[in-house]
């Protein structure tokens, strides 16, 4: 196998590589997909309205009835990435040993540097700096905002049979992954939605709104990316990632 190819993105030879321009051609799919939704309800709305004035409020139920498909598509790739520390993250651990996952955020800090390991402390997601663009994961899943600043792609995946592990750990491993090999994680990951930064921002837990913010400006303030280099991990950080499994629900798995 070629180095720097992760062995998940290799073992699925019928999904076709990720990488900017099958990103981009994604990215069109879904403006081309939201507009098709506005047009498709506001076309309506607006010639019932100049038909019949009297029924606007009938009109304005339909028009929010599309907003509303919007509103949910966003959703559907905001709700994908787990902060940690969020309530979603809470009632994931239950009754989580504490000591255990303070450990595991400890080894998860010396992944990251001094910036990196701040925002994760106070959001929960960790940032990651590619070329395909700015990183945030989450214990499953991850946001990716383009060069630019203008566009976020969400993205569902998780660490295969994790059982009780930690919160941590779950992020460390992905983070690893994205380091090894970024077009092969966006590969394995399963692509959920593709939009404006504001939609995804809106869905999101407020824990974690600030770690957007922030990605959006490095991605805003370059449009190029040095590769991304994955610094040696100290002894006792996590192991590599387990290999892939199939998902009955239809999640990219490590």
């Amino acid at each position: 196998m070629e180095a720097g190819v992760l062995a998940e993105a290799a073992a699925m030879p019928w999904r076709r590589r990720a990488s900017e321009r099958t990103l981009a051609r994604e990215g069109r799919i879904w403006t081309l997909w939201s507009i098709g939704v506005v047009v498709t309800f506001g076309a309506p709305t607006a010639a019932l309205v100049a038909i019949e004035p009297l029924a606007a409020p009938a009109a304005a139920i339909f028009l929010a009835h599309g907003l509303a498909v919007l509103h949910i598509q966003a959703g559907r790739g905001a709700r994908a990435v787990v902060p940690i520390g969020s309530e979603r993250s809470a009632a994931r651990r239950g009754d989580a040993d504490p000591a255990a996952e303070e450990v595991a955020l400890g080894l998860l800090g010396d992944l990251l540097g001094h910036e990196a390991r701040e925002l994760v402390t106070r959001t929960g997601l960790a940032l990651q700096r590619g070329q395909l663009g700015t990183w945030l994961v989450g214990e499953e899943g991850a946001l990716m905002v383009r060069p630019g600043g203008r566009r976020v792609d969400c993205w569902c995946v998780r660490v295969s049979e994790s059982g009780e592990l930690p919160a941590g750990d779950r992020v460390a491993h992905l983070l690893l992954a994205l380091r090894e090999d970024e077009e092969g994680f966006a590969t394995v990951a399963n692509f959920n939605f593709s939009g404006a930064p504001w939609r995804v921002r809106l869905r999101l837990p407020k824990l974690a709104q600030p770690a957007l913010e922030r990605a959006r400006s490095i991605a805003g303030s370059t449009r190029s990316r040095p590769p991304a280099v994955a610094s040696p991990p100290r002894r006792g950080s996590p192991p590599p990632s387990p290999r892939a499994a199939p998902s009955p629900r239809g999640r990219g798995e490590w």
